[in-house]
């Protein structure tokens, strides 16, 4: 599948040409990663702090933008990674993996020790395998180091072997084509792939759909960022054309809320999955009716996507939503349950409020909420509730206080999960 890459320097998106030349740069990261999260993975990489530009606390110009990416999307980290107490920082800032390079490696050992063993086992033991993306980028077969500014001396074949007993996945970059379009190494590609075993990721160069649907049937997924930024190629195709259809006609699609809850399923064909992304809104082919068809068409309560995920086999799509009302033409929050009446959770308030606000009815005082009006009650509801005389009395202004923070949270697109996921966040501190 496809990883979006967002490059940072000097609190700008950039991308580098072989890794030295700008030929281009933007500045609305945060836009970005809303965008390509909701097809897959996103890496962001500080250049900066690859190229060692530190000022005096360790911080660069992308420091605290890092930190609201980390906030918005499945994000794996990298660029200037050289201790484990900076790794361990990334993820307890919400990274999901960290992609280290120049540490990993002794450029130019002499007594064959290619690997520096002693801070890939500590980082091991701190964040687990799992957690630990290693770079093997590569100027002409060769290990690349310090920002790409010099070799190891280290074959990367031979490198490549060492490094995936420390990591669950290896990044390849073809440095010299990095930014150029001209198409990756595949020759490389495929003596990497049959050399190592883990998960692989090319970067460097891939500039068509063809191209990513090639490395997809080698088994290795791919990192784009210059295809991506100058419109050769859109995640939306990437991701439908990633997908195995040699092995399936209808891809199962399973939609849960942002909470984990599973809600239904359904079966989507290519023209299905791309009126999903161009809308946002989950969509179907009906095997009954032989024809599209938009969760919420005809009820209203439609499943707002956040982002779609294949499965290892690329032949099941797990689709995260919104649900704006109950999901099952039943009335009942789940297709998987026949209550109707099931228990309140704050997933099930919050999808209820997002379905009062796409479905207004008459005399729904939800809708009437605007802005101004929702802040003002909440601010009301803290005071009774701290004004409390009695157990009965504070269970009611907590009900209170939830229902008008959840609207709150609607209008500001501030989900359950992201709360939670934060303050979990706090508790690794």
């Amino acid at each position: 599948m496809i990883i979006s890459s967002i490059d940072l320097k000097d609190g700008k998106v950039v991308q580098l040409k072989n890794g030295r030349d700008k030929v281009l740069e933007r500045d609305n990261p945060l836009e970005l990663i809303s965008d390509f999260n909701r097809y897959g993975e996103v890496a962001v990489i500080d250049l900066d702090a690859a190229l060692g530009n530190l000022g005096p606390k360790g911080t660069t110009a992308n420091t605290e933008i890092l930190k609201s990416l980390l906030r918005r999307g499945n994000v794996r980290v990298g660029g200037g990674i050289r201790e484990v107490k900076r790794a361990k920082e990334l993820i307890s800032l919400g990274a999901e993996k960290v992609i280290v390079g120049s540490a990993a490696f002794n450029a130019h050992p002499a007594d064959g020790s290619i690997l520096n063993t002693a801070f890939l086992e500590e980082l091991v033991a701190a964040i687990g395998r799992q957690r630990i993306i290693i770079s093997v980028d590569a100027i002409d077969g060769i290990i690349a180091v310090k920002g790409w500014t010099e070799t190891a001396g280290i074959p990367l074949i031979q490198g490549a072997q060492a490094a995936e007993r420390y990591a669950s996945e290896l990044l390849f970059t073809c440095v010299e084509r990095e930014g150029c379009m001209t198409g990756t190494n595949m020759d490389l590609v495929r003596q990497l792939r049959e050399a190592v075993s883990c998960r692989l990721v090319v970067a460097g160069g891939v500039s068509s759909l063809a191209e990513i649907v090639e490395l997809e049937e080698l088994g290795c997924d791919v990192q784009l960022g210059m295809a991506l930024y100058t419109g050769a190629v859109s995640l939306r195709d990437g991701f439908i054309g990633c997908l195995n259809w040699k092995k399936v006609d209808l891809i199962p699609v399973i939609a849960q809320s942002v909470a984990g809850e599973v809600l239904m399923l359904g079966y989507a064909n290519k023209e299905a999955l791309a009126k999903t992304f161009d809308t946002g809104k989950l969509t179907f082919w009906s095997r009954t009716r032989s024809q599209l068809w938009t969760k919420g068409e005809t009820s209203g309560n439609f499943l707002e996507v956040v982002k779609l995920r294949a499965d290892c086999d690329r032949d099941t799509v797990l689709a995260t939503v919104i649900p704006h009302g109950p999901s099952c033409h039943t009335g009942s929050w789940t297709c998987f349950t026949a209550e109707g009446d099931e228990a309140s959770t704050l997933e099930r308030l919050y999808g209820i409020i997002a379905g009062r606000f796409a479905n207004p009815t008459p005399g729904s005082y939800t809708a009437t909420l605007n802005g101004e009006r929702v802040r003002e009650k909440l601010m009301e509801e803290a005071e009774e509730l701290t004004e409390a005389e009695d157990h009965e009395e504070a269970v009611w202004e907590c009900a209170d206080l939830l229902y008008f923070m959840s609207v709150l949270m609607y209008q500001e697109k501030v989900t359950w999960k992201q709360v939670l996921d934060e303050l979990d966040r706090r508790h690794k501190k």
